[in-house]
């Protein structure tokens, strides 16, 4: 479960990936049509647009055959878990939404706003796949809070404004140069202003991720706490650099498609801060023919004593 849990996360992340490769290479009507990818020489003046953008869309066959394997494996679970049955089918479904999404952009000529709400809801998908994956590792058991109150709640302000920053940044996208195609039109925001709105929102969240660094270590919280703190500070600094160094060097496509990873890698981090604050136990032992065989020793020497 655990492995197909990761596998999801790691398709979502690669579809970002790849539709920002599209757009970047000014693919985005390499496919003029949808849901079908006929060659359009309006659009695509190059063949490789075309295949960039075929690309995309074939990943959804993947995504989708990697949530029926979750799905199985989920249903097939011994003791079945309905959280994880649940989640399975809540990504598996968000599949064909994606692609109806990724099919009104192309519809809209990329229309930078439903640009902006498909990439979004590709972070939502992360978060929830994030969420699959960490409760693949524990138990049921009644959540236990493994901090106080107060820093719970904190940790709750910084996942929204972790979400700001995310929409601050597309907005970002949808005034700059990277359009994904020449005949794109952009939303006609100052870039330099929006930037600006984008670079102190993130200045505000580093600055409350260290506070919460130093207050997890200071009131020594438990070791899984910490870790997901730092790891989402060092997701924070390394975004932050690329983002400074894109900007300052004219946004080359290289650098933003970095920094468009470190987004989903960001929303990641984020969602595992907020489920490593409360514990719910081990995972229970399988049940099953294999666990029966597997005791069935232990019951013949206590019955022989």
């Amino acid at each position: 479960m655990r492995r197909t849990a990761l596998a999801t996360l790691v398709a979502n992340m690669a579809l970002v990936a790849t539709g920002g490769a599209v757009r970047l290479t000014d693919s985005g009507l390499g496919c003029p049509t949808w849901p079908h990818c006929l060659t359009g020489t309006a659009h695509a003046p190059t063949a490789y647009h075309h295949w960039i953008e075929l690309g995309n869309r074939m990943l959804i066959t993947v995504l989708i055959a990697i949530g029926v394997a979750t799905l199985v494996v989920a249903l097939r679970s011994l003791p079945r878990r309905p959280d994880l049955v649940r989640l399975s089918w809540l990504l598996l479904g968000a599949v064909p939404l994606q692609a109806v999404l990724g099919g009104i952009t192309v519809l809209t000529h990329l229309n930078p706003w439903v640009v902006m709400i498909h990439f979004l809801a590709s972070m939502v998908m992360v978060a929830a796949a994030t969420l699959l994956l960490r409760r693949s590792g524990e138990g049921d058991e009644p959540a236990r809070a493994l901090t106080l109150p107060l820093l719970r709640r904190l940790v709750r302000g910084l996942a929204a404004l972790v979400g700001v920053v995310l929409v601050l940044g597309t907005v970002v996208t949808g005034s700059g140069p990277h359009a994904g195609d020449a005949t794109a039109k952009r939303n006609g925001l100052d870039p330099v202003l929006v930037t600006q709105l984008h670079a102190d929102a993130v200045m505000l969240l580093v600055g409350l991720t260290v506070a919460l660094v130093v207050t997890f270590a200071a009131v020594r919280a438990p070791a899984q706490v910490n870790r997901a703190v730092r790891a989402l500070l060092a997701v924070e600094l390394a975004q932050g650099v690329v983002g400074y160094v894109q900007y300052f060097t004219k946004l080359p496509s290289g650098l933003v498609e970095v920094h468009l990873v470190g987004a989903t890698a960001t929303a990641a981090a984020t969602a595992w801060l907020v489920f490593s604050l409360r514990d719910r136990g081990a995972v229970a032992a399988a049940a099953g023919p294999t666990a029966t065989r597997a005791a069935a020793p232990d019951v013949g020497v206590a019955t022989s004593a």
